[in-house]
């Protein structure tokens, strides 16, 4: 078990239940201190609830939540070293910026001095690069502005762990793609730890440097972003994060050969887990090469229906007879708009086996 001097966050065997409904079930999971942990899963896997687990706003009806080694089921969201930001930022209206930064600080016991109010207040500003932005009105800011009082509110207290739950969701991609990395800037500026909640694996992938992958209550893989969408622990896994292509396969008795549909056949690889019978190959879009001309090694002849030009790539639905149908990305770096594949071009595709992630097809 890890020591508190490693770990913010712990939960130990933590069920969740709202009555008959078992929102989460015997979760295990160590955060360690300054890390920035995404939990990635779809509506209703249990991710919100593990958020708010953390921040005191729902208990467990089993197990124990520890943050900084001390337990803290029974605490009140108010006596944690916790600090939230919601979806929809939960701001003041009525106040100015510096006053909603201040909020927090004004309800703490002892009080602290105005003076130390105001300098807190500035340097969490000077933070999220709002200096000159103390006597602003909150609707006189844009949506990334806002989103920034929220974190400059939340980060005045110096919390230990700092709660993000779905921040970015209600600004556009492009200033999505901006705060992503503000995010990123602040957190390891501050040094502590973010649990950031969302349904987008982009998000999760570019932020976070450890990522929780949830379904359904339980954790289904815990790791660095390369290894979740590298290495993925099971199907639901290669599903959801990113995009891939499944084909039916089955395990031949000597384990070093996969058959697919069509009957042709690859090399197995170091694959233990599976064992010999019926499995699912899955490919991810940019580990099939797409060519007009057969090239070496297996490959399998099939027909453009469908392309999506994407600026720097280009994606393609390929048929192949006996196999169904591939979404393959190409790069175009340094290709000519003339040598887009056209709908309904024959092309050729062809993998690395090593790059197939192989399950049992009893996880489909």
């Amino acid at each position: 078990m890890a020591s508190a001097s490693t770990n913010d966050i712990e939960f130990r065997s933590v069920t969740k239940n709202y009555g008959a409904v078992t929102a989460v079930t015997d979760i295990n999971l160590h955060v360690p201190k300054g890390a920035f942990l995404a939990l990635l899963g779809p509506s209703g896997c249990g991710k919100t609830t593990c958020l708010r687990m953390i921040g005191g706003f729902e208990q467990p009806s089993e197990g124990t939540v520890l943050i900084d080694g001390r337990e803290m089921n029974g605490v009140p969201a108010y006596r944690r070293p916790v600090n939230m930001v919601f979806q929809h930022y939960a701001l003041f209206p009525h106040f100015n910026v510096e006053q909603n930064v201040a909020y927090g600080l004004k309800q703490m016991r002892p009080k602290i001095a105005s003076a130390e109010i105001d300098r807190r207040v500035g340097e969490a500003l000077e933070m999220v690069r709002l200096g000159g932005f103390a006597k602003r009105r909150i609707h006189e800011m844009s949506g990334g502005q806002q989103q920034r009082v929220a974190l400059a509110r939340a980060i005045v207290n110096r919390p230990s762990v700092l709660l993000l739950d779905e921040p970015l969701a209600a600004l556009d991609k492009k200033l999505r793609s901006a705060m992503q990395i503000e995010l990123q800037t602040l957190q390891r500026e501050l040094g502590i730890t973010f649990v950031l909640v969302t349904h987008d694996q982009e998000e999760a992938l570019s932020m976070a440097d450890v990522v929780c992958v949830m379904s359904a209550g339980r954790i289904r893989q815990l790791g660095s972003p390369q290894e979740v969408y590298d290495r993925p622990a099971d199907l639901f896994v290669a599903d959801f994060v990113g995009k891939t292509n499944r084909v039916t396969a089955n395990m031949e008795a000597d384990r070093a050969t996969i058959r697919l549909a069509d009957g042709s056949a690859i090399a197995a690889g170091p694959r233990p887990a599976v064992a010999v019978g019926e499995a699912i190959v899955a490919i991810r879009p940019e580990a099939i090469r797409l060519s007009r001309q057969p090239v070496d090694g297996t490959a399998f002849k099939g027909t453009v229906t469908h392309r999506i030009f994407l600026g720097s790539s280009a994606e393609y639905a390929v048929t192949v007879p006996g196999l169904g149908d591939f979404l393959v990305t190409a790069d175009r770096r340094g290709v000519s708009e003339s040598d887009l594949v056209e709908p309904g071009e024959a092309v050729f595709l062809a993998f690395d086996p090593l790059a197939a992630h192989v399950f049992p097809a009893s996880a489909a």
